[in-house]
């Protein structure tokens, strides 16, 4: 059992979403005819140019400022077929887009979730970030524990996937050296009491993105293929 893997480096939003689907359709033409295919799917990475992309089930009004103000900024807006609500992308972020079909890798929608989880938890861990998981939240958070409580939630990494006879695309963006103020633009992921962060922010100190993305392909191939 194996998964491939491609790093995109960057590329437009629309440009990437047309490939994303383009390898979803093959695999399940794939899982429909019967076919043997030596993978279970790719693994994809990239870097968007600035783009705000809503979930199937998000509210345009977690959008803050206008459209027209926002193309004027250099950014695009997209509505899209994933789950969960608005998030940005852009130039010091990650975005992972895991193209496979679970039922070859024997997990279910839940797990698969949770392992995508677990591979960033792991990989900010590299760094002395201690990533959590939130109750009703997907993604990875953190957190300050002050006196016993937890204070203080923001978000470093969005997870939102779309899946269809248990196929694939979507994934997550895991803010790396992310320039921040994009996201006081919406409602990230539909929240307005907390908030969102990086890993160079976290630390205080300029991370190596090229790093970081090669721990975190090794993490999520380890958590997708169920090695310890």
């Amino acid at each position: 059992m194996k998964v491939g893997y491609k790093d995109l480096g960057t590329m437009p939003y629309k440009e990437c979403w047309e490939l994303q689907q383009s390898l979803f359709d093959s695999r399940l033409e794939i899982k429909r005819s019967g076919a043997e295919s030596e993978d279970c799917g790719t693994i994809l990475t990239v870097e968007h140019t600035p783009v705000y992309t809503l979930g199937k089930s998000g509210k345009q009004s977690n959008m803050l400022i206008p459209e027209a103000y926002l193309k004027s900024l250099g950014a695009e807006f997209f509505h899209i077929d994933r789950g969960g609500d608005i998030t940005f992308h852009g130039p010091g972020q990650i975005v992972c887009y895991p193209i496979l079909d679970l039922s070859r890798l024997g997990i279910g929608l839940r797990q698969y979730i949770e392992r995508l989880e677990d591979a960033v938890i792991k990989t900010i861990a590299h760094y002395g970030i201690a990533g959590e998981r939130l109750a009703g939240a997907t993604g990875v958070w953190i957190c300050d524990h002050v006196a016993g409580e937890q204070k203080n939630w923001r978000k470093i990494c969005a997870i939102g996937v779309r899946a269809s006879h248990f196929v694939t695309m979507h994934g997550l963006a895991l803010n790396v050296a992310t320039d921040l103020k994009w996201f006081s633009m919406i409602n990230p992921c539909g929240f307005t009491d907390k908030g969102v962060t990086s890993i160079s922010k976290e630390i205080g100190a300029a991370v190596d993105i090229n790093e970081v993305k090669t721990l975190l392909v090794a993490n999520l191939t380890k958590a997708l293929l169920d090695e310890k």
